[in-house]
């Protein structure tokens, strides 16, 4: 038996916004945004496969999969086309996702997305998927933060009870060995961001420890790269006021 993929619809806006969340998150790592965004939107924040209430479904730490899951909901929900914005793995299945549906996806918000390099510390990852104890879960949790950022301590309080999930745990580590192979991730194509179609926004920390942010570098002319000085990795929790003004910018965009 496999559930389904879970997602937190909420708002009766004309235009939907799907918020798509990293490794070993869920739709709530984006509540500090929500709060921060305009209001008149419909918005649908997933959990991915193999996180949280969707930790039976199929696909977890595959991008393709992941990818496909979602947009055949969004199908299932009667959403036609929406605007996107995907954290870390999630900016990585919300450029599959308009790759694949191009005409779905009115624009894209990444913010410090996976594979735009094969840069990736892959041992930040295996220790936040290996923590058993509050103490580790909390220097996993911090290490993903900027330097300086405080993490707070709902945050870690979140991240300790989804680690208590039965299950939840092997199947993070699961998905953490198949997003980094031999120390890299899969990066896409150039030739595959420059096709995409509609309006882009890339966000990235200048002191992301997981993704490096010269992986913002060089990107398609058409595409707005936002840099957060002092901001590390974890964008939706570390600067939620700052990720939900970016988004906005990608919805006026599209």
């Amino acid at each position: 038996m496999t559930g389904a993929l879970y997602a937190e619809d909420t708002g009766e806006g004309a235009r939907a916004l799907v918020l798509l969340h990293g490794f070993a998150g869920s739709h709530r790592v984006w509540e500090g945004v929500r709060r921060a965004l305009p209001s008149g939107l419909r918005i649908i924040a997933y959990d991915l496969p193999g996180h949280a209430r969707s930790l039976d479904v199929p696909g977890g730490g595959k991008a393709k999969a992941t990818a496909q899951a979602v947009l055949a909901d969004l199908e299932e929900r009667g959403i036609g086309r929406c605007h996107m914005a995907g954290h870390s793995f999630g900016g990585a299945v919300a450029v599959l996702a308009a790759h694949f549906a191009p005409r779905s996806v009115a624009s894209l918000a990444l913010i410090a997305p996976g594979g735009f390099g094969p840069e990736i510390a892959g041992e930040l990852m295996a220790a936040r998927a290996e923590a058993r104890t509050d103490e580790e879960m909390a220097a996993a949790v911090q290490g993903m933060f900027g330097p300086q950022a405080r993490v707070p301590a709902s945050v870690v309080k979140e991240a300790i009870r989804l680690g208590s999930v039965s299950g939840q745990r092997e199947e993070l580590i699961e998905i953490s060995s198949l997003i980094v192979r031999d120390g890299t991730q899969g990066a896409f194509p150039k030739t595959m961001l420059e096709a995409l179609s509609m309006p882009v926004h890339v966000a990235w920390g200048a002191c992301d420890a997981v993704l490096p942010a010269h992986q913002a570098d060089g990107l398609p002319e058409p595409f707005v790269v936002h840099r957060l000085p002092g901001c590390g990795h974890m964008l939706p929790e570390e600067a939620p006021a700052e990720t939900a003004r970016i988004i906005a910018a990608s919805l006026g965009a599209g």
